[in-house]
C-alpha cells in the first residue's frame, strides 16, 4: 500500500461548487482548494463570490449565475470551464428553504424551491457529465438534508425536494457510474449557515437540536471538510449512490 494521504489529493482536478458564496458551499470550495483542486464557485451574489475567491487565491474562479435558470445552463457550463477546463467534480450546494406551513405554500414558492433544490442539480449535472465521461472519471456530490427522511414543521416544499435529492442521487449513480462517475450526497445536520440562521437565532431551539444528536452538539463548519474530501477523491472510488449523513447522529436517534 502506498501513502494513504494521496487518496485525498485533488491536485490536477477541477471542481465546480454551486452556492459557493456562503455557508457549506463556500466551506466546500475552500476545502477542495486546500486539497489541491482548482475551484470555480457559482452563485448569484458577485460580492460574496469575490470574497470567496480572495480567500482561496489564484486557484479559484467565479461565475455569477442563477443555477435555477435552465435557459442559461449551456452558457453557464461554458463560463465554468473557461479558465481551468471542464470540471471533474461538481458539488450542488445551492439551495433555498422558504419555511412555509403546508396550508400557506404558494405555487410560486413551491416551483422556486423545486427549481433550485432539485431541478438544478439534475440539469447542471446532465450538462457537465459528458466531459467527465470522456475522461472516465467524475464526482457529483448533491446536498441532501435531515429532511430527506424526516418531516419538519414548515418544511413541506423543502422536504419534498430533499427527499427527491436522495432518489436523484441513486438514479445518477445508476446512470453514470458505469462511466467512472460516482454520485453521492451529503446530508448535513444543523450547521450555522444563512439557511439555518433562524434556528441559531433561537438559543433554546439550537440547544434542543444539539441534544437530539448522539454527539450532543450542532455542526461546526470544519465538520464538513472530511466528508467532502472523501466523496470528491480517490478515497471513495467504490462508493456511489449513497447519502452520507453528517449530522452528529441526529437521524440515528
Amino acid at each position: 500500500m502506498g501513502d494513504p494521504r494521496t487518496l485525498f489529493d485533488l491536485t490536477g482536478r477541477v471542481a465546480c461548487v454551486t452556492g459557493a458564496s456562503s455557508g457549506l458551499g463556500r466551506r466546500a470550495a475552500v476545502a477542495l482548494a486546500a486539497a489541491g483542486a482548482r475551484v470555480v464557485g457559482v452563485a448569484r451574489r458577485a460580492e460574496a463570490l469575490a470574497k470567496m475567491q480572495q480567500k482561496i487565491g489564484e486557484c479559484a474562479d467565479t461565475v455569477v449565475a442563477d443555477v435555477a435558470d435552465r435557459s442559461k445552463i449551456g452558457e453557464m457550463v461554458e463560463r465554468v470551464g473557461s479558465k481551468f477546463g471542464p470540471p471533474d467534480i461538481l458539488i450542488h450546494a445551492a439551495g433555498v428553504n422558504t419555511r412555509e406551513a403546508a396550508d400557506d405554500v404558494t405555487p410560486e414558492k413551491w416551483d422556486a424551491t423545486l427549481a433550485l433544490n432539485l431541478s438544478a442539480p439534475f440539469f447542471l449535472s446532465q450538462a457537465m457529465v459528458p466531459a467527465m465521461k470522456e475522461r472516465g472519471w467524475g464526482r457529483v456530490v448533491n446536498f441532501a438534508s435531515l429532511q430527506t427522511t424526516r418531516a419538519f414543521p414548515g418544511g413541506i416544499a423543502y422536504g419534498a425536494t430533499k427527499a427527491g435529492v436522495g432518489q436523484l442521487t441513486r438514479a445518477m449513480a445508476e446512470a453514470w457510474s458505469p462511466h467512472g462517475i460516482t454520485a453521492n450526497a451529503i446530508g448535513p445536520g444543523f450547521f450555522p449557515t444563512e439557511l439555518t440562521q433562524a434556528v441559531f437565532d433561537d438559543p433554546e431551539r439550537a440547544a434542543r437540536n444539539a441534544a437530539q444528536t448522539c454527539i450532543q452538539r450542532n455542526g461546526r463548519m470544519e465538520d464538513i471538510d472530511g466528508p467532502i474530501l472523501f466523496l470528491c477523491s480517490k478515497a471513495s472510488d467504490y462508493v456511489t449512490g449513497q447519502v452520507l449523513m453528517v449530522d452528529g447522529g441526529f437521524t440515528a436517534k
